[in-house]
This record gives structure tokens, sequence and C-alpha cells, in this order.
């Protein structure tokens, strides 16, 4: 049984990331070559996830304390998160549903909510990382202190508004030049640090670990395989619009694994280059205690003998976060309205993820000194690793189901190594909370405070067990779950007739389309109302006291407009507002007490949206009546 059947009908919930859903055609490139090139990008946005702050913390840990030692555990994390973004993509193209949409068609409520809990939990260790990496780069490359950098990183709110607002694919291509700049940085690092390329490939080969190493090699794979890449993968393939047939769909998927395969490959690269550089730099000079990223920067002059070597570092370290936090944004996002249906504007769902992160930031550079920042970094990336089981389990489940994924289901083999992996990740996540636990219960610490430790732990292993066993045991009703509440019974249709309708008019070319909308619907019974807003600076300041020139243009040829339509027997007339239309068009079509508003789109996009802001959203939520967009 195929799957064309089960896509092809219209989607009955807002898609994902539906600014963007479906924003680049993959259609019309007419050579193979052009068309992979539609569907790179994807990847790339999730790669950077790879090598963002934390995964410096914890590869410059590793290697100053191991060596080349835990290279290994570096290329089977890229293995695992290869395999398991493949899976995330294909979830994402055969059933255009991100993972957290998957999950809340699936899981009953009580389970959604705390999925949705620990996601943001991730998310938070995710920009808590981001946020502390942003500071040390900008103290490293311009001296200012650290409390100081973490607060600035605030502001990247406007650069994720005035990306979103460009397009998707030049958001990828900012993306994109920024892991350039990180890896090319890198390479030249390495190039300086001339390491033992013998003991390199020595590293590559598994070996046993210490507790100490293991707690490194659970911060690596947490710092790779990161669960808020899952979420944001699985939607960002949904921006490429593509032929819902299974020869498409399968094209489709072979594409974005070749994206994958590419951009984790050079994520890959770029973190053995960090793990190479901080093995062959530090460890082979016996300065295995250097954890902090400020101390590596640091010792890069003197050791390597070039004054380049730090400011690339400096340089790259931005790049990372400011790359991450995009994509952090986005699985927020993702996240947020694929869980618990909650919708809210991009900015405010950035402040929050942001000041989350920086609350901790702040309260522990104030309290423990700039010197813990390098062990929260590599705390926040052994959360990550916590979080994954959660984000794991569930995607092999949705991509394992014949019944959904109809002949797109993970074949056995597929499935066997996506299981193994689960394995591996939450038996060595299994094993250090068993060791944290053990060792916080035999400490000094108050009774009060060991017990909800253990509470906590039951708690996630218990809801861990109920994740993985649900869709096995209720799989009918697992099948039966819808993402909305039962549709209503529609009994009889009724036809809508409007008494009073304002048309919003700006005199462009959509102005002849929305009048003839209007008329189309209400026919001669109606009241209409025309309706203009003069936008100049002296209307902005003055309102309706204005008397220039461009108001009385306006007014005029809004009257021209009013008149043609009452000597074709149509009641009309005309009113010009002032100032800003997402306030003045509400006022105005609720004073006129209206049944409908007819607007044209609003005439730009790209820059324009982010420099004048669009007034179609705002106008929706403010006014009483129908809104109908031509």
């Amino acid at each position: 049984m195929g799957i064309k059947s089960k896509i092809s009908d219209k989607q009955t919930f807002t898609p994902s990331l539906h600014e963007v859903n479906a924003s680049i055609n993959t259609q019309t490139p007419k050579t193979k070559f052009r068309k992979l090139l539609a569907f790179f990008g994807p990847a790339y946005l999730v790669s950077v996830g790879y090598m963002d702050p934390g995964n410096w913390a914890t590869d410059i840990a590793g290697g100053s304390q191991f060596g080349y030692q835990l290279l290994w555990v570096l290329l089977m994390s890229n293995l695992i998160a290869l395999l398991l973004q493949s899976l995330s993509a294909r979830l994402g193209v055969v059933r255009n549903r991100d993972l957290a949409q998957a999950s809340r068609e699936t899981y009953p409520k009580y389970i959604n909510i705390s999925l949705y809990v620990l996601a943001e939990i991730a998310i938070a260790a995710t920009d808590l990382a981001e946020v502390l990496g942003m500071a040390i780069g900008l103290q490293l490359l311009f001296g200012i202190s650290l409390s100081t950098g973490v607060i600035i990183t605030v502001f990247d709110t406007i650069l994720l508004l005035f990306l979103m607002n460009l397009g998707m694919r030049k958001m990828e291509m900012f993306i994109i030049s920024l892991v350039g700049i990180i890896g090319m940085s890198f390479f030249a690092e390495v190039f300086f640090a001339k390491p033992d390329m013998g003991e390199v490939m020595s590293g590559l080969i598994p070996s046993a670990m210490s507790n100490e190493a293991l707690y490194i090699a659970i911060g690596i794979i947490g710092a790779t395989v990161m669960p808020h890449n899952l979420y944001l993968h699985s939607s960002l393939v949904q921006t490429r619009k593509i032929e819902r047939s299974n020869k498409a769909i399968r094209k489709a998927i072979r594409f974005n694994i070749a994206d994958s395969a590419i951009a984790l490959n050079l994520a890959f690269f770029v973190n053995a280059a960090i793990l190479i550089l901080a093995a062959a730099v530090f460890h082979k000079s016996g300065m295995f205690e250097v954890a902090e990223i400020q101390d590596a920067h640091k010792l890069l002059e003197p050791m390597l003998g070039n004054k380049i070597a730090p400011i690339l570092f400096a340089v790259a370290l931005i790049a990372a976060g400011q790359s991450s936090t995009v994509t952090g944004t986005l699985s927020g996002q993702i996240v947020m309205e694929g869980y618990i249906n909650l919708r809210i504007a991009p900015w405010i769902r950035r402040l929050l993820t942001r000041l989350i992160a920086i609350i901790p930031a702040l309260i522990t550079v104030h309290f423990f000194g700039e010197r813990s920042s390098g062990e929260l970094l590599v705390l926040s990336q052994v959360i990550l690793s916590l979080q994954l089981g959660f984000a794991i389990i569930p995607l092999i489940h949705f991509v394992s189901d014949k019944e959904k994924m109809g002949v797109f289901a993970i074949n056995t083999l597929t499935k066997f190594f996506a299981w193994l992996c689960a394995i591996i990740i939450v038996t060595l996540n299994i094993k250090l909370v068993y060791d944290f636990v053990s060792e916080f219960l035999m400490s000094d610490a108050a009774t009060l405070y060991k017990i909800p430790v253990v509470l906590i732990s039951l708690a996630a292993i218990a809801l861990l067990f109920v994740v993985t066993l649900y869709p096995l045991i209720l799989r009918r009703r697992f099948h039966d779950q819808q993402m909305h509440q039962q549709h209503a019974h529609i009994a009889q249709i009724t036809s809508q007739s409007f008494n009073r309708i304002v048309i919003a008019l700006d005199f462009s070319k959509s102005d002849a389309v929305a009048i003839n909308h209007a008329l189309n619907i209400g026919g001669k019974r109606p009241e209409y109302l025309l309706i203009h807003i003069v936008e100049s600076a002296g209307a902005l300041a003055f309102g309706h006291e204005i008397e220039d020139k461009e108001s009385q243009s306006d007014k005029k040829q809004l009257e021209i407009y009013a008149k043609q339509l009452t000597a074709m027997g149509y009641n009309a007339e005309s009113a010009i507002g002032f100032g800003n239309p997402k306030r003045a068009i509400p006022t105005m079509v609720n004073t006129f007490d209206a049944d409908l508003l007819v607007m044209g789109a609003h005439g730009h996009r790209g820059v324009k949206d982010f420099l004048l802001g669009t007034t179609i959203n705002t106008v929706r939520h403010r006014v009483k009546a129908a809104v109908l967009i031509v």
C-alpha cells in the first residue's frame, strides 16, 4: 500500500513553521543537480547545533584531559546523529508532521505535557550554551566582562526576526556562511597545531573509559546528537514544496539524506578539529585541566607562536553562538506549537527562551565567577544527553509505523540500528543518573533534598518506559488519536449574508481584485465603506489634522472609487484614516460595525516586512468582522 492516498488530502491542522512551509519550490529546476540544490539547506541549519559552543566545551575538555582517546566517541556520535536526522527528515517529508506534532496526535495529553516540559528544558540548556559561548567570544575579542556579554546576547532577537522576514533560503545562506567561517577557522588552527596523524587515527579505535571520561563522553554525545535538532529537522524539510506522489517523496527522502550526510560530516570534522587542537596543544604539553574556553584562547598564541590563532578562535566562537541561536529559536517555536498548540509572536518566543538561559548564566557568573562558565557549558550538554531518549524513542516508533508511513516505513535493518542507538544512549544516561544519585545519597546533604532527587529520577525512568511501551501496547487507540478535537457534525449549510462591508485599499494593483471580491460576495444590498490609511510622517504625527498634498490626493482618489460604485447602483461611501494601519483599520471597521473586511495583500515582503511591519495578522486579531484576504 502506498502513501499517496494518505497525504494528498488537504491538511486539517496548521503546518509546522507555517510562515515558511512549502515556500521553496523543488519542482521547477530541470537538471538533477539543480533539484538536489533545491533540497540542500535544512541539514545545514541542523548542523550548526552540532558545532555550537557547548560542543567546544566538551571537545576542549575531552581533548585536554584524554588526548585523542575520545575521537571514536565523536565518530560514533556523528554516525548516530546521521541515522537519527535522516529518520527525522523522513517523518517530515512523508507525513507532513514535525516530531512534536506527531507526538501530540499519538500520545495522551499527560505524556505530551511531560515531553513538552523536557523538550523546553533541552532547548533552554541549548540556549544556555549559546549565551555563554557568545558572551565568551565577545569577551575574548573585545575585552568586555562576561556579564556584559551575556546581557548583549538578548539583542540577537532582532537578527532572528530580520532573517525570518528575508525568507527561508536567505536564512539558510546566512547560516551556511557562518558554518564556513567556523570550519575555515578551525582547519587553520589544526594546521598551526601540526598534530600527530598516527595518534589521531588511533583515537578513532574504541577503548575503555574511566568514570571521568564517561562523563565527558556523555557530554559529547549530548552536544552532538541534540534533541532539539530532531524536532527542527522534521519541520525544516517541510519548507520544500514537493509533488505528493510516491516517486517524488522517495526522491525527496534520498536528497534529504544526501543533504544530511554532507552537512553532518562537515560538523564532525569541525568537532574533531576542536578536540584534535586541544589534544595536540594542551594534552601533549601536560596541561590536562584546560576545560575553560577562555584558557584555551589565552594559551593558543604562546603555544602555537601565532597571533592569528586566538583571533580566529574568538571569531569562530561568536559565529557558532550566533548561528546556533537562530536554530534554537525555531526549535522552540516548533516544540511549543507542536506539543501544546500554542502560537505566540516569534520575538516573544525568542525573548522568553533567551531570558530563561540568561538567568542561570548571570547567577553562575555572579556567584561562582567567570571561571565556572566551562563547567556550566559541559553540564548543559550532559542535560541535553539526558533528554535524548524522550525524543529518539517516539521518533523510531513514528517512522516504523507502516499504517501511517505506508511504503516509507523504515526496514528491519534500519529499525535495528535505530533501536541500538537508542539503547546505547539510554543505557549511558541511566548509568550516569545512577552514579550521580548514588553519590548524592551518600553525601552529607539533608534528607529533604535527597527525596526530591530520587523521586524525579524515578519519574523520568517511568516516563521513558511509558513512552516506549505506549505505542506497542495500545496500538489501535494510538492510531485513532487526532491532532484536534472531534469535528463538529454539519447538519445543514446556511448561506451567509453581509450587511456592512469595509474594503481596505492601498492604491495598488490589488485594489481592483479586492473590490471585485467584495461586490461578488455582497451584491447590491449591503452598505460598502471604502477606506484608505495615510501613513505619511505628517499623518503619523498629526492624524486627522494633517492637510498635506498626499492626504488630499488620497481622499480624492477614494471618493472617485465611491462615486463609480454609486453610479453602478451600489451603496458606497469612502473614509480616510491616518497613522498606523494596524490601529487605524480596526478602529474604522469596528466603528462602522462591519460584518466583513476585505483586504488586499500588503504589497511588500522581505526587508520591507521587517522595516514596515505586516498589517494583516495584527488587524485580523483586532476586528470583530470576518476578514477576507485577496
